[in-house]
């Protein structure tokens, strides 16, 4: 999956039509559970899921950052009463009154100047408030969106993209994003495809700390994890995995990332935070094997689409990347978003070299308000 999802998410429906070009002989391996066990990671990595034993519900933080307010100045020092003429004690209180006021001015000098644009640069403030949290949050815990992943009109297996519980990661809020493929009965019969990603996200920063690929196939089974340490700005991935035709293997990459990045599965997910105006290009960062991407994605066009849960609203994104500062055309693949607050993902189109593969929305859970 991951190997396909390095040129842009929209080709995580082409992993249920290549494995079906795959042998459909059976894997079978007795040490399974060990693949999960990663030392390194899960000595890093504490991830807090509500209703284990022993947990608490993540505590809630707030959507907006409140404006900076200035300290309270210093009351005026008290004066004591002396018997002497009035008007010498007139004097001595308005010296009072103007220290007071020069200790307000130093206090609207010393307030810190808030943000005026939201970082990194490359990103679109439209729909943003001061920090990194869009005004309007488009995800709701319990939302499913479920596609049928078709080629020729041919049902091959489904994709979902799911928003669970909020979890503690490291001891911060995180989104748990999760997208699950699965082949159709059809055709696990003669190959089996039930892999799921889930990538936690920063309730935050919107920066992905962690994520989790968890593959089993007719002809391979694997675990990959990694981390991004978003104050080292680095990222480190692990993989095992074993398959029929190389046995066991171990994978370990570790390389310097840029702030903000993106990992390949909160992608999908990340890109629903924005405006998207016809006409109007947005990007943003993106890492992934060894390399450090720019996701580039234009708007196209706003179109009516004809949905099997009726005629959808939507936004046409056609999406590229830019490697090492050039830019890199993946051919025609486009996405439906739906045209609201929300941008749920409705359609995945990818042309192959013989057709076009298909991914499109047939049910749509919005999750709990």
């Amino acid at each position: 999956m991951e190997g396909l999802l390095v040129k842009f998410p929209s080709l995580l429906c082409s992993l249920v039509f290549l494995s079906l070009l795959a042998c459909s002989s059976s894997l079978k391996y007795e040490k399974s559970g060990e693949l999960k066990k990663i030392d390194e990671f899960d000595k890093a990595v504490e991830i807090i899921k509500p209703g284990q034993t022993g947990t608490t519900s993540p505590s809630p933080v707030p959507t907006e950052i409140p404006a900076a307010t200035a300290p309270t100045p210093t009351a005026a020092p008290e004066v004591k009463e002396e018997k002497k003429p009035a008007k010498k004690t007139a004097a001595k209180v308005k010296p009072a009154a103007k220290k007071t006021e020069k200790k307000k001015e130093e206090a609207k000098v010393e307030t810190p100047k808030v943000p005026e644009r939201r970082q990194p640069d490359i990103e679109d403030t439209t729909g943003f408030g001061i920090s990194r949290r869009p005004l309007a949050d488009p995800f709701r815990v319990g939302e499913e969106v479920l596609h049928d992943v078709h080629y020729f009109k041919v049902s091959a297996g489904t994709l979902k993209f799911k928003v669970e519980d909020f979890a503690q990661v490291n001891g911060r809020k995180s989104y748990t994003f999760a997208i699950e493929i699965a082949t159709s009965s059809l055709f696990s019969s003669f190959y089996s495809v039930e892999d799921r990603a889930e990538t936690f996200v920063d309730f935050e920063d919107l920066v992905p700390r962690v994520y989790q690929l968890h593959v089993k196939e007719t002809n391979q089974l694997r675990e990959a994890k990694m981390l991004f340490d978003v104050e080292k700005n680095t990222a480190t991935f692990w993989e095992k995995k074993v398959t029929k035709d190389d046995g066991e293997e171990e994978k370990k990459q570790h390389w310097e990332i840029l702030p903000y990045s993106q990992n390949v599965y909160s992608i999908i997910y990340y890109m629903r935070n924005f405006a998207w105006e016809t006409g109007k290009e947005y990007s943003f960062r993106v890492a992934n094997d060894n390399e450090n991407l720019v996701f580039s994605g234009k708007a196209l066009r706003r179109e009516v689409l004809q949905t099997k849960l009726g005629p959808m609203k939507a936004i046409v994104v056609q999406p590229n990347i830019v490697l090492k500062g050039k830019f890199k055309p993946i051919g025609d693949n486009f996405i439906w978003l739906s045209d609201d607050d929300r941008k749920y993902i409705l359609r995945i189109e990818s042309k192959i070299k013989i057709g076009t593969l298909i991914s499109e929305v047939v049910s749509i859970k919005p999750g709990k308000p």
